[in-house]
């Protein structure tokens, strides 16, 4: 008997390491698993794994390719968007995946006054966000959803949206299982709830503060995938304990390591160095509400001043670029060829000054983030090392910061910080997504000398017309004009485009980092 025993968990044992699991370092843990109600990366990296989007993208780009969704079209107006869902996919939970399961996710998201919505607290903010406003807001782009048949699904707009499928694929939209939601209430997408989608793996276990275990899907899709039997989510927020973690081999691979730490990885002959394509902006704004900072030469002035090869070069090394563009490298079909980058050039820029009338320069608050992006992962000193170079030009800087929240809000009070450190990553690949935030009319953290936010009416009306245009040739052609008018204006001066260092181990293979901060680890292979 013992010796049944024994040999009974001597199988056991080589079946559990013979299954293959995947160990991730991740800088936090997930605010919740329910899609449509987060705003931030890690819950996306999650849901990712467990979810499918109407629409995806291809592995390492923005281009958008078939989800749930096989295909897509939309009406010659640009405002009604039909699409075509696969046939044959199930929810984890064993049921199917049709077009009233979709319009069950969209309302749920769009409608504040939809009896599926968690609890009074879930706030859904992200929808407004992307698609104008909720429903009954003036500003909501989404007039109404319709099921054309059991694998038709039909989006009625109010305006056109050229980027629609793009927008409605981003990682916060993934598609849940509407029997879980029903079933689980307001614990759905927490702790003590399910999370059920279509993804390559169902979620086992979500222990707060420590990890987040998912288990491959046996009923996927996707055929042969995903490549191994379990994901660990291994919470540790300290980036210098990643890194040890990897080292060490308790972990397989992770995310946003600090750039000094690039050689270190690259002379480790256990470790890859791994780079996420750069899909982001880091940008000095110069608000015109200060009296010198309406005069378009003072702001040129000031981009010529910043020597930013020389700043990035300091904080990143090869894990950024600076040029005159707003959008990241991968959106360079919608840059002008005439945007080069502004010319670090103190003498003229003190010329420029004087023509403006400040030939003694003058007295300027700069504030910087208290907090580290990917974008500026040291913001004070980034922002010294600015403060240095403009000072070359006789503009005495005097630095302020303040705590995140007050940061983020403050900005938006009239006439506005002087000047101010902030960035954006994408969250769908459209210049649509990068634009508007900054420039479109009224601009709602940048002031005029009256206190009214700031609309420069020529550079609006580019970005209204690119954004309801269909033809992507012309949408091409407008948002170049963008580019040149932005580039010219110089309120927002693009300081770096960064690019996030990721490591792995050397037997993980398959990983293809995406420039939208997630991606599904459905291809990784751990050897």
């Amino acid at each position: 008997m013992k010796r049944k025993i024994l040999l009974g968990l001597v199988v056991a044992l080589g079946l559990g390491l013979a299954q293959k699991t995947l160990v991730f370092g991740s800088n936090g843990e997930p605010v919740s698993l329910e899609p449509g109600n987060i705003t931030d990366g890690i819950s996306i990296y999650v849901q990712r794994q467990i979810y499918d989007t109407l629409v995806d993208f291809k592995p390492g780009s923005t281009e958008v390719t078939a989800g749930l969704a096989t295909s897509w079209f939309s009406s010659p107006d640009g405002k009604v968007w039909t699409f075509r869902l696969r046939q044959g996919v199930k929810f984890q939970d064993g049921t199917e995946l049709d077009a009233e399961a979709v319009k069950f996710n969209i309302e749920r998201w769009w409608d504040p006054k939809n009896p599926t919505r968690i609890d009074a607290a879930a706030r859904y903010e992200i929808w407004p966000e992307l698609f104008g406003g909720f429903k009954g807001d003036p500003g909501s782009i989404l007039k109404e959803i319709q099921v054309v048949d059991k694998y038709t699904v039909r989006f009625i707009l109010n305006q056109p949206f050229p980027a629609f499928p793009a927008a409605i694929g981003s990682g916060y939209f993934g598609i849940a299982s509407p029997a879980a939601i029903k079933k689980d209430g307001a614990k759905y997408g927490s702790p003590t709830g399910s999370a059920v989608g279509t993804g390559p793996f169902r979620l086992v276990e979500w222990r707060p503060g420590e990890q987040v275990v998912l288990e491959k899907n046996p009923t996927y899709w996707k055929k042969g995938f995903p490549k191994v039997d379990r994901v660990v989510f291994r919470v540790i927020k300290d980036p210098a304990a990643r890194l040890a973690a990897l080292k060490a081999g308790t972990i397989d691979f992770t995310t946003d390591i600090p750039p000094a730490n690039l050689k270190d990885l690259e002379e480790d002959r256990n470790l890859d160095a791994v780079f996420r394509p750069s899909f982001n902006v880091g940008y000095l704004a110069l608000n015109p509400s200060h009296k010198p900072l309406a005069d378009p030469r003072v702001r040129q002035a000031i981009a010529m001043a910043v020597n930013k090869k020389a700043i990035v070069q300091a904080f990143w090394g090869k894990l950024g670029l600076t040029d005159g563009h707003f959008t990241p490298p991968s959106m360079k079909a919608f840059q002008s060829p005439k945007v080069t980058d502004y010319e670090f050039n103190p003498q003229k820029a003190k010329a420029l000054l004087a023509e403006a009338g400040y030939p003694n320069g003058f007295d300027l608050e700069l504030w910087y983030m208290p907090v580290s992006r990917p974008y500026f992962p040291t913001p004070k000193e980034i922002a010294e090392a600015m403060a240095a170079d403009l000072s070359a030009i006789g503009i005495r800087v005097k630095l302020q910061t303040k705590d995140w929240a007050s940061y983020l809000a403050d900005r938006k009070k009239a006439p506005g910080f002087q000047a101010y450190m902030l960035g954006w990553t994408g969250d769908y690949g459209d210049p649509q997504n990068f634009y508007d935030p900054h420039f479109a009319c009224p601009i709602a953290d940048l002031f005029d000398g009256t206190g009214k936010p700031l609309c420069v009416k020529e550079l609006g009306d580019i970005l209204t017309k690119a954004a309801t245009t269909p033809n992507l040739e012309e949408r091409k052609r407008l948002y170049q004009q963008a580019d040149e008018l932005t580039f010219s204006l110089a309120l927002r001066i693009p300081i770096v485009h960064s690019q996030p260092l990721l490591a792995k181990r050397k037997n993980i293979t398959g990983w293809v980092p995406s420039p939208l901060g997630s991606e599904s680890f459905e291809t990784i292979e751990k050897r």
